[in-house]
């Protein structure tokens, strides 16, 4: 037998210590990446922009996802678009998230196709662009942008909840019934001009939120929400390159957010690794909304 302090068997013991600590990150990060493996998801809006970001996070960790743009040319370009980004399997339905028949006709689609829904991803949105400033818009405006932004969650939610979530057996300190994550924007707490209706309808999805948290907690439906600011879609990258570099100054962090950075943050809030948080307000926006003013205004 080889005394202890043999090198032999010192390098032995390093080798086999070294070669366990690889084997426990490679299954640490095999669970991270299918956390959601058996979960069924559905993410309204997730044909474009964010959304699709959304949709690939949750596909890639391993859960059946459905989505959901609101005309049927828009949700085709959307699986499109998924596909050229490496994503397949998503089941897709157009779904005006405002009108409550096509809500309903989208739950009888996950039912027929899934048979459960675990997740719902309240995404879809109106920007509410060229709509003027608060003295000349019609006022009707503010309506629709609501009806998507608001009711239409809202109603999704509802739906969700009647359709799937209390269904299943809850008891306190057991698995979930469901989780919903809403998707707002820091400009609930910060207004940006001449986006009234905008503004508007995200301070009352943030308000939402937060009731909607407080009354289906205890029924064992968690509800929280993302607040992203900028984000590097295709809107921002119609921005004139001298806007854009001022929008980044105006971010203590000097970069807007990626789709990626908002899908990790929501399915973050999506999963048990925030099993102790309801109506929560998460803000992603690169410290934007920390700062009384942007660096480039001489105060």
């Amino acid at each position: 037998m080889r005394p202890v302090w043999d090198y032999g068997i010192i390098a032995d013991i390093e080798k086999e210590r070294t070669g366990g600590l690889r084997q426990g990150r490679a299954a640490r990060k095999a669970t991270v990446m299918k956390r959601f493996g058996g979960k069924t998801v559905l993410v309204t809006g997730g044909n474009r922009n964010t959304g699709l970001w959304l949709v690939k996070k949750f596909a890639d960790e391993g859960a059946r996802v459905f989505m959901c743009g609101s005309t049927a040319g828009s949700t085709a370009k959307g699986l499109a678009a998924l596909e050229a980004m490496g994503v397949a399997g998503v089941r897709a339905q157009a779904c005006d998230v405002g009108d409550k028949a096509q809500v309903g006709a989208l739950m009888d689609f996950v039912a027929r196709e899934a048979g459960t829904l675990d997740i719902l991803v309240n995404n879809a949105a109106d920007q509410g662009l060229g709509l003027g400033g608060p003295l000349e818009m019609d006022p009707d405006a503010i309506l629709k942008v609501m009806n998507t932004n608001v009711k239409g969650g809202f109603q999704v939610t509802q739906a969700a909840c009647n359709r799937f979530f209390m269904k299943r057996p809850y008891t306190v300190g057991g698995a979930y019934r469901g989780t919903v994550v809403f998707l707002s924007s820091n400009t609930a707490m910060r207004a940006i001009r001449n986006r009234t209706a905008y503004c508007a309808s995200k301070g009352a999805i943030n308000s939402l939120v937060r009731s909607l948290a407080l009354d289906l907690s205890p029924l064992g439906v968690r509800v929280n929400c993302c607040a992203p600011g900028y984000i590097n879609t295709a809107r921002w990258n119609d921005l004139p390159a001298e806007k854009a570099a001022r929008r980044r100054l105006n971010c203590p962090l000097r970069k807007e957010a990626t789709g990626m950075d908002i899908a990790n943050v929501v399915a973050f809030l999506a999963s048990e690794d925030s099993g102790n948080m309801a109506g929560e307000i998460v803000t992603c926006d690169a410290g934007c909304s920390c700062q009384h003013m942007p660096e480039d205004v001489d105060v």
